[in-house]
């Protein structure tokens, strides 16, 4: 009898399988990095062969070093780093490298499809045009790339490649196209309008699936390929986000996600279609099957973090590095950062707005700099939120995930800039545990997402924001808020001076 469910979470930088059983336990899990690559000032690509190549090899140590029998891995779905770019030709051979999500490069057409189509275009998808969505850039290769663009057939996203190389079917699932950006978010379709609009053939956009719709079986050449089972039957997956609030719980309307990995997320669960932010955030298809997710984006979160350690603190260890930095005052006695370091998305959809230190003194520490930076990115967080309190949406719970949540000081610190009860996981595996349940679901194990998290899903301590510093960070945050206009002419001006060096 089959006995595990693997969950793949195809990240940025690595990728993770998860097996588990019934009970949600993880039995197995294997991880494999690969590289990103910049080739100027602003772009993000990754070459999709390193993706299946990395997911073979972690499945492969599944088998061989952790020693699962194939014939045990009863279902594999997906979580997936949304909105990158795959074109495929006529062949399905991969046409160019992944335009990644936080690939900067299509403001231009950003603009031109604002222009084009206004208020309509956030009426039809739910969302603004902004860099990081796929439309945008489809139409850069269009643009840019004419000899690309005439051999393109279909585009992927980085989970459905992998997905079709194990199975040989094309598609992608709900949650996923909704980041393209082409979706009719209430008809939940294609949409011509957009598609005739910007020149882009509707034969393009691959089959649309719901998350837990099985796509096939792997295939016998992947089989060889990978060791694992011809019989091993395959499910759509989701987009990291939406596999995260499924493996975080957010499956009622009480609660949001705040999830800080290279990126950071806060993500509430909806429960229709017509619910309008007026694109001030974005919305899109859950996993779950006919209900929804809005979610704003801090492009730099936890990489705000890690560049700040690669640049300023190499020599220590993470968690030593944080430790001093809760030993210093709130407020890093009076030093602010914003970690606009890669630009911006939420609330600011502006790709040449850069971070900054404001404050700096001669009496502080690297630690208060440390400090800084987390605050930073905890406001960050706040400027999403004021937009749910903005727009009369209530929540009482925030469940937090990622690097935010491995740090007692850092879960505290959110529940008290966002003054909200904070609460962890004590099985918090992130996206791959969403992409598990997914394929426990449509293996029949649970009858529904939500009756998989009963199994699946388990919270663990409490943090309650704490009053004295509640207000302490509601001054600061204050100050906090208004760098944004006060800077973003002088960053603008520099980023153009960099630019005319280059």
């Amino acid at each position: 009898m089959s006995k595990y469910v693997i969950g793949v979470d195809l990240g940025t930088s690595a990728v993770k399988v998860s097996a588990m059983d019934k009970a949600g336990q993880v039995v197995a899990q294997q991880s494999y990095d690969y590289p990103l690559s910049q080739p100027q000032p602003g772009y993000s690509e990754q070459n999709p062969q390193d993706w299946l190549y990395a997911t073979t090899i972690a499945l492969d140590r599944l088998i061989l070093k952790d020693g699962l029998a194939k014939e045990d891995l009863a279902g594999i779905s997906f979580s997936g780093q949304m909105h990158g770019l795959v074109l495929l030709d006529e062949n399905n051979q991969v046409l160019r490298p992944a335009i990644l999500w936080n690939d900067t490069r299509t403001t231009k057409q950003c603009e031109e499809i604002t222009a084009q189509m206004g208020d309509r275009f956030v009426e039809l998808t739910g969302n603004r045009p902004l860099e990081g969505f796929t439309l945008p850039k489809l139409l850069w290769v269009k643009e840019n790339e004419p000899e690309i663009w005439a051999q393109a057939k279909t585009f992927l996203l980085p989970k459905d490649y992998v997905r079709f190389c194990m199975t040989g079917e094309l598609g992608m699932d709900y949650s996923d196209a909704t980041g393209t950006v082409l979706l009719d978010i209430q008809a939940g379709q294609w949409s011509k309008e957009i598609a005739d609009t910007f020149g882009i053939p509707m034969s393009m956009c691959p089959p649309l699936l719901k998350s837990i719709d099985q796509t096939g079986t792997i295939s016998p050449a992947y089989a060889t390929f990978s060791g694992l089972s011809t019989a091993t039957k395959v499910f759509a997956g989701g987009g990291d986000n939406a596999c995260g609030a499924v493996g975080a719980g957010i499956l009622q309307p009480n609660m949001v996600m705040s999830s800080i990995g290279t990126s950071g997320v806060v993500l509430k669960y909806e429960e229709r279609a017509d619910v309008n932010y007026h694109g001030q955030i974005q919305y899109e298809c859950h996993a779950i099957p006919d209900t929804y997710y809005s979610m704003g984006v801090t492009l730099a979160a936890g990489h705000s973090l890690n560049w700040f350690k690669h640049q300023f603190a190499s020599e220590e260890a993470f968690d030593e590095m944080v430790e001093k930095a809760s030993q210093r005052p709130l407020g890093a006695n009076g030093l602010l950062f914003t970690p606009y370091v890669v630009g911006e998305r939420t609330p600011y959809a502006d790709a040449d707005i850069r971070g900054s230190f404001i404050g700096v003194d001669s009496m502080q520490t690297k630690a208060d700099f440390t400090r800084a930076v987390m605050e930073g990115i905890t406001f960050s967080f706040r400027d999403i939120l004021n937009i749910y309190d903005q727009n009369g949406q209530e929540f009482d719970t925030v469940v937090a995930i990622g690097g935010g949540a491995k740090s007692d000081f850092w879960l505290q610190m959110q529940a008290d800039i966002f003054n909200k009860k904070i609460v962890a996981l004590t099985n918090e595996q992130g996206p791959g545990l969403g992409a598990a349940m997914i394929a426990a679901v449509g293996l029949g194990w649970f009858d529904s997402l939500q009756a998989c998290a009963q199994a699946f899903v388990h919270f663990g301590q409490t943090y309650q924001p704490q009053p004295a510093n509640v207000a302490r960070y509601n001054e600061l945050y204050q100050i906090y808020h208004q760098v944004y206009a006060q800077t973003k002419g002088l960053t603008h001006a520099l980023m153009s001076f960099r630019r005319q060096g280059e």
